[in-house]
């Protein structure tokens, strides 16, 4: 969530970078340097294969990539029309589109595709593949093409402002009226309000086009149809080396039909394991070459491997990352259960959480306490928003009393809900402790992030954690998915219809000032429910190994493989 990444959606753990010590010789190029002066180690040496530390994705199929590890695989394989640029999150480049020009309030765009572009099995991209892929994840009645069930995108929302998406979702038509084929290379949009920010929107890995024929037919493999879902085909820079191995790996190889700038490596291996703190293990063992830096290591990591001039490039001697994230990590009250409905309660609950503490203890001081679920770097932020995020036990026990539970009595136990194997369970302690100091008993419930995942998505859970990161950095795309009432990532089930009513009003304003300020004002009237209590900002903590060079991992969580290279082993 996302994730983004990125594209969205809910945050699940760290991702880590391996390289494998094959196929390391090849032609050289001179290098470019990055924005934090660094240049890798000499001439760039193209070829070799990376292998990246990832959890098991709930998919990597693009119309319901909704977590950073399903998004991480899938910007690998495809382009969407246009990029946020690694280095400069403010600033769109163009993807599958080579231009886009909106009309003069921001209703209709028109996006002009690249010359010669072409999915890794030969076949031409056109705007009709768009059309399909974006019908594909509005529809209610899509088919999973792994279970052969239908299964609903839950990130359909990002096409919201879309016209004819209502009549889509509503089950009145199966096509949105708003996008069209105007010819094999233009690809137009019609929203059914304005939306200024709509580029980035498009930006989301998730709205690549897709090859009907091989969704819906399956894609040739060694002699046999594989589903589209194992085995997705793209237009991006790498395409699959063989069919996705559930809870093992995802092989993918540089895509010879990519019509954009070549990577320098071969491919791209994405192992797939439960535990990340066993990726530093293996870092520290010179078996990886990007990790997420193990529990209580990062200074001495820091000490150790020198620290990335801006926060986001590793290059030999610079390679610990400690760059701010457009991110969030919160915990989710489920506003439909019997006790959390209670509004005092969930009060106390947010109020009682030390979340200084945890950024002191659990990540050495390189997370900052959150006061708002928009972090500093997204416009529209104001310091204090959110009135319960701040950490004041005796307040907490004065709401707690006023929930009507004094010193805790009379309430039942609490759950605790958070995805194992990804580092949540040293968090989990410190809310565990800080609750039961104002009285409140809980107990964990844990589950692999996929199964975590559906039990939110259903409800079956009391208080939970989750992570968002920006799918694209603009104020609606935290406020809008989060808290809109049929959103499908609003886990905590807050409906408010002024609030939907004002997120839709705010869609409509041009004025650039005047958007981020109805943003803040609903932001305001979004807390005072408190349906999730913001705990901390993520930043970046991983760590290179001194054969990376050039290596981008952006702001939004996702890495640059495009540009990355590996210097040959000595």
């Amino acid at each position: 969530m996302s994730k983004r990444f990125r594209v969205s959606m809910a945050l699940a753990m760290a991702l880590v970078l391996l390289v494998s010590m094959a196929g390391m010789t090849g032609c050289k190029a001179k290098t470019t340097p990055s924005k934090d002066g660094g240049t890798g180690a000499g001439d760039i040496v193209k070829g070799g294969t990376m292998s990246f530390y990832i959890g098991e994705p709930a998919y990597i199929d693009p119309y319901n990539t909704q977590e950073s590890e399903g998004t991480e695989v899938e910007q690998s394989l495809f382009d969407s029309l246009t990029r946020v640029d690694p280095l400069d999150p403010k600033n769109l480049v163009g993807a599958a589109a080579e231009s886009w020009e909106p009309n003069a309030d921001a209703t209709v765009f028109t996006f002009k595709l690249k010359a010669g572009a072409k999915f890794s099995d030969g076949t031409p991209v056109t705007a009709k593949d768009f059309v399909y892929a974006w019908n594909r994840i509005v529809n209610p009645n899509t088919i999973n093409t792994l279970t052969k069930k239908v299964d609903a995108s839950v990130i359909g929302y990002h096409l919201a402002f879309v016209k004819g998406y209502d009549d889509v979702v509503g089950g009145k038509a199966t096509e949105m009226s708003g996008v069209k084929a105007i010819d094999d290379a233009t690809f137009e949009v019609t929203l059914s309000q304005p939306f200024a920010d709509f580029a980035f929107v498009v930006a989301h890995p998730a709205l690549a086009p897709v090859p009907q024929a091989l969704v819906e037919g399956g894609v040739d493999y060694n002699g046999a149809k594989v589903p589209f879902g194992d085995f997705p085909v793209g237009n991006g820079p790498f395409k699959m080396a063989e069919p996705w191995k559930h809870g093992q790996y995802i092989k993918v190889v540089a895509n010879e039909n990519y019509v954009g700038e070549k990577p320098y490596v071969d491919g791209v291996d994405f192992k797939i394991f439960k535990d990340t703190e066993a990726a530093y293990t293996e870092f520290e063992a010179g078996n990886l070459d990007f990790a997420p830096i193990g529990e209580g290591k990062i200074k001495i990591a820091q000490e150790k491997y020198g620290v990335s001039a801006d926060g986001y490039t590793v290059n030999p001697g610079k390679q610990v990352v400690l760059g701010a994230e457009n991110a969030t990590y919160y915990m989710i009250f489920n506003m439909a259960d019997k006790d959390l409905k209670n509004l005092a309660l969930r009060k106390a609950i947010s109020l009682a959480i030390n979340r200084q503490a945890i950024c002191d203890t659990v990540f050495e001081g390189t997370r900052e306490p959150a006061d708002n679920i928009l972090p500093p770097g997204i416009a529209g932020y104001e310091k204090g928003a959110w009135e319960f995020a701040k950490y004041d036990v005796a307040a907490a026990k004065a709401a707690l009393a006023e929930a009507g539970y004094p010193e805790g009595k009379g309430l039942g136990t609490i759950k605790l809900s958070f995805n194992s194997g990804a580092g949540h369970e040293k968090i989990m302690e410190i809310v565990q402790s800080d609750l039961k100091a104002i009285g409140i008993t809980t107990v964990f419930d844990s589950a692999d992030f996929p199964v975590y995942l559906k039990s939110l998505d259903a409800g079956k859970f009391q208080v939970a954690r989750l992570g968002w990161l920006a799918d694209y950095p603009i104020t609606d795309n935290f406020l809008y998915p989060l808290f809109q009432s049929k959103s499908g990532d609003n886990k905590s089930k807050i409906v408010d219809p002024a609030v939907d009513k004002a997120l839709d009003e705010a869609r409509k304003i041009t004025d650039d000032a005047g958007r981020i300020k109805a943003y803040q004002d609903i932001n305001k009237t979004i807390q005072a429910q408190v349906p999730v209590s913001p705990l901390m900002f993520y930043k970046h903590t991983r760590v290179g190994s001194s054969r990376i060079n050039n290596f981008v991992w952006d702001a939004q969580g996702l890495g640059d493989f495009t540009k990355v290279w590996i210097s040959p082993a000595k």
